[in-house]
């Protein structure tokens, strides 16, 4: 005697739910990466980095360590 098979189940059929990011969903974090970066390299523009002088240097030891 032949047992029955069991067929694996199917996939989502393409006419399913559609998911779709709005356009600000991946422009946001893109444009606060891109400010963050600006502000690693160039820490003379980051206003709150003139407090601390270790932080300053530091900051520009990373600037000149990315640059070379």
């Amino acid at each position: 005697m032949s047992a029955p098979t069991q067929t694996p189940p199917h996939p989502a059929s393409r006419g399913g739910v559609d998911i779709r990011l709005p356009w600000w969903a991946l422009a946001l974090p893109m444009l606060a990466f891109v400010v963050l970066l600006a502000l690693i390299l160039n820490p003379a523009d980051a206003h709150a980095a003139s407090g601390d002088p270790l932080v300053t240097r530091f900051l520009e030891r990373v600037q000149q360590l990315i640059t070379r």
